[in-house]
């Protein structure tokens, strides 16, 4: 065999023998303050991290090297970003906010170099710098606690939804002009169709509207019983997730018809869920889909697990669980093993 060919047959070789991790779903734990990383493949816990108080959501940077936790706080307000590197889950840094208090809800852009982050305490938008770990810009949206972010395609247009207010937010990110208008009462859960349309949830009307991009107008308005506070669509863009907090149910919703097309039971039969502040009930929370289309992840925070909905038959087929009261879901995509991802 020539030398050359043994080269070839080496590195092939060596490049099979790199294990390659499974893709992993990442948790935060609120009341617990801590970040779980799951396996997608059993949902065996591979790593626990512990966060500052009141981990609320996750945002996981399109490269999938680090993953951001926006730490609300509890009695005393949170105002600061926890960045974690996935591979491991360690804490690599966190970027302090300021006066800009509440972080919540967050949106990366596509190319990862900006964070969009609500912050509450200050009834802002901020543009974050991941890297140099500064707040960029601050756009002010006015009283009424805006609360979720959603990213139009292109990054040139965020949306936001304001809980207490129940309206929905345009907010023009070259120039930091905003447009306001109603949505409805509670008004939470916040996700852009591929058809460009803003759907979102009102949690107090037990309602989904679909509003004009440009315009905000309602195009439609949607029943969603049981306090619905989270709004995710499937890869495909077919279908948009509800989840409904008090009703312990997973709305599945048509894009095209905007129309029901399924109702996804999420307490188990035969469990005693904790009481919460929103009543006994099995308390559905954050809600993602997997890349691959086949499953959607429910944080159930009154049962401390994750249902696993598989999508063909709209049933939950898996629990796996959690900490103390899950809420934000974030998934990393598979990764080579090899201790080289993160800073």
């Amino acid at each position: 065999m020539s030398p050359v060919r043994c080269l070839f047959l080496s590195a092939v070789s060596m490049a099979l023998a790199v294990p390659v991790a499974a893709a992993e779903l990442l948790v935060g734990n609120k009341a617990a303050d801590t970040l779980w990383r799951l396996s997608l493949e059993d949902g065996r816990r591979l790593g626990e991290t512990a966060t500052a108080a009141g981990p609320h959501e996750i945002a996981v940077a399109p490269d999938g090297a680090t993953a951001v936790v926006s730490e609300y706080g509890r009695q005393a307000p949170g105002h600061t970003l926890g960045v974690y590197a996935t591979a491991d889950g360690r804490l690599l840094r966190r970027i302090g906010l300021g006066r800009h208090t509440r972080p919540h809800g967050m949106r990366f852009t596509a190319d990862g170099s900006r964070l969009l982050v609500t912050a509450e305490g200050s009834d802002a938008l901020l543009v974050v710098d991941p890297a140099a770990a500064t707040v960029e810009r601050a756009i002010d949206l006015g009283p009424g606690k805006g609360h979720m972010v959603a990213l139009a395609p292109g990054d040139a247009v965020a949306y936001v939804s304001k809980v207490g207010a129940g309206t929905v937010v345009r907010v023009d990110l070259a120039s930091g002009q905003v447009r306001e208008a109603p949505a409805g009462a509670g008004a939470e859960g916040i996700a852009v169709a591929a058809d460009g349309t803003v759907w979102v949830s009102n949690r107090e009307d037990g309602t989904v509207t679909v509003h004009d991009p440009d315009t905000l107008q309602v195009l439609d308005t949607l029943a969603s019983p049981g306090f619905p506070i989270r709004v995710a669509l499937t890869p495909d863009g077919r279908h948009a997730l509800v989840t409904n907090a008090r009703a312990a149910t997973l709305a599945v919703f048509d894009v095209a018809s905007r129309r029901a097309v399924a109702t996804v039971a999420l307490a188990q039969p035969g469990v005693e869920y904790r009481p919460t502040m929103l009543g006994r009930a099995a308390l559905p929370i954050g809600a993602i889909a997997d890349p691959s289309g086949r499953r959607v992840y429910v944080a159930v925070s009154g049962g401390n697990q994750v249902a696993v909905v598989d999508t063909g038959s709209w049933t939950v087929v898996e629990r796996w669980a959690t900490g103390d009261e899950p809420d934000a879901l974030g998934i990393v995509p598979p990764h080579a093993a090899s201790g080289t991802r993160g800073d």
